[in-house]
């Protein structure tokens, strides 16, 4: 039997996130041709592609705040060009450190954000031109585009009130928008403590990219959902009916 994704959203939410994503790219595009050589903004099209995912996709995602996104890609830059001189351009044993490294970081500083480790590779395996930037490409590409990119996407989201980012800058409004909401009652019974909330992911032990707000809600939602009965089997059936 085929499942369903977990993340079945509406043909709405496919469109908007598709047209953020063209707006951020244009936008990083043209100001990195305009103020970058060619070679630099072709460079940045890996990474900031992959934000760009996370950022109109999925804006609520603990992955896609501001502070993952730009502690994720200059920590990661800054680690990429460190191996690159320590270990050698186009190193493979350089390259596959950057991206280890900066996996290591990004949990240390809680900056995770999964492009951040292909801005590190590109600091290894970028070639020449990027190998010439030396530091100077944790600052221009790679931080230059990075809060371009946010801009757009604060910019981009804000029009869309279930969309808003950055999360925490709106969280009153959207606590607002939910006492509003029919389901709020339900939220409020189902509340579940934050202490249990933090043993419950501690157990799992794995990073979960969803904020603690969206976690409740999801929970309060399934909790006052309607379950329709579970089919019986039709020997099940046969024998009630015997009956």
């Amino acid at each position: 039997m085929v499942r369903k994704l977990a993340y079945s959203v509406s043909q709405r939410e496919h469109w908007i996130s598709a047209a953020g994503g063209l707006v951020g790219m244009l936008a990083v595009l043209w100001i990195s041709h305009v103020l970058l050589n060619v070679q630099g903004a072709v460079v940045t099209v890996a990474s900031m592609g992959a934000s760009a995912v996370l950022l109109f996709a999925a804006p609520h995602g603990a992955l896609s705040q501001p502070w993952p996104v730009v502690g994720g890609h200059v920590i990661s830059a800054i680690i990429g060009v460190a191996c690159a001189n320590w270990l050698g351009q186009d190193s493979v044993l350089a390259a596959s450190t950057a991206v280890a490294l900066s996996i290591a970081a990004m949990y240390g500083t809680r900056s995770l954000h999964p492009p951040g480790g292909a801005t590190a590779l590109l600091a290894v395996m970028g070639g020449d031109s990027v190998y010439s930037l030396g530091y100077g490409y944790v600052f221009s590409p790679v931080l230059l585009n990075v809060l371009l990119m946010l801009a757009v996407a604060v910019a981009f989201n804000y029009p869309f009130p279930w969309r808003r980012y950055p999360q925490c800058w709106h969280r009153s409004l959207l606590e607002r928008d939910a006492r509003a909401s029919p389901v709020h009652a339900a939220e409020e019974k189902t509340m579940i403590p934050h202490s249990d909330l933090v043993y419950a992911l501690s157990q799992i032990d794995t990073f979960v990219d969803v904020s603690e707000e969206d976690l409740q809600r999801i929970y309060a939602l399934a909790m006052g959902h309607p379950h329709s009965a579970p089919e019986q089997p039709a020997s099940a059936l046969a024998s009630q009916t015997t009956n």
